[in-house]
């Protein structure tokens, strides 16, 4: 019984996106019509609407893998589906740019990291993306001429820990950019059968001369949000809308 999230199975769409910045989520309410706020408990405000023919909840998740676990957990038990992330990351490979998009198509994290290991004690978890909604998103990304980088992500723990030599650590790994709950997100994917997908921005970045220099907010980033936002709420138009 969700205890965190404090509304009824009725309040919850089966299509959601999740963020952790309930600013973001006000936001991202601006494209839905009918809008409705059916939780503001803990902080973890969700609304609930409509895009065209479609039913969609936008919900934050907060800070940080515990948190949005809970979340994503309470969300699936009202009812959800399919939760997308839209969220911000730090960017590692050297090619990646403040502004930049990025799909995540799966997460890496510290062994025991992520809450994971509370849930799989000694193994680690499954933490790649649906593969059929991640490339439907890319797909709409491509289809309205939207660039965008793709690749695996580092989910971790301590937002204040990393520095240029993670960064290129990372890098050396494959790892796109920095975030801090694809990784649970994934892993409950699978376990509790939603389909789950992720896809960031980039606020700042960890490498190069500009590393930890600057970091935007979701106002200052707002058109790309309302951009991506759209890009998703289209993908649960057009495949979703009777699910």
């Amino acid at each position: 019984m969700p205890i965190h999230i404090k509304a009824s199975s009725e309040d919850i769409a089966r299509n959601v996106i999740t963020s952790g910045d309930p600013g973001r989520v006000d936001l991202l309410s601006t494209l839905l019509t009918d809008a409705k706020i059916v939780n503001t408990h803990r902080g973890l405000k969700t609304i609930t609407g409509y895009y065209k023919n479609s039913r969609v909840t936008i919900a934050t998740h907060g800070i940080g893998a515990p948190s949005a676990a809970i979340v994503f957990e309470e969300l699936h038990q009202l009812g959800a589906r399919r939760i997308i992330r839209l969220g911000t990351a730090g960017g590692i490979r050297r090619d990646t740019k403040i502004g930049d998009v990025v799909v995540a198509t799966a997460a890496a994290y510290n062994l025991g990291g992520c809450g994971i290991g509370q849930y799989m004690p000694g193994i680690c978890g499954a933490t790649g993306a649906d593969p059929k909604l991640t490339s439907r998103i890319m797909d709409f990304l491509e289809e309205n001429n939207i660039p965008y980088k793709y690749g695996p992500v580092f989910s971790s723990d301590a937002f204040y820990a990393e520095d240029p030599s993670f960064a290129a650590r990372m890098e050396h790994y494959g790892i796109v950019a920095v975030e801090m709950e694809a990784a649970v997100l994934f892993s409950l994917g699978w376990m509790r059968k939603f389909e789950a997908a992720c896809v960031l921005v980039i606020s700042d970045v960890l490498h190069g001369e500009e590393a930890f220099k600057k970091y935007l907010t979701t106002e200052e980033l707002a058109e790309l949000f309302i951009k991506i936002g759209k890009i998703i709420l289209e993908v649960y138009n057009k495949y979703y809308k009777g699910e």
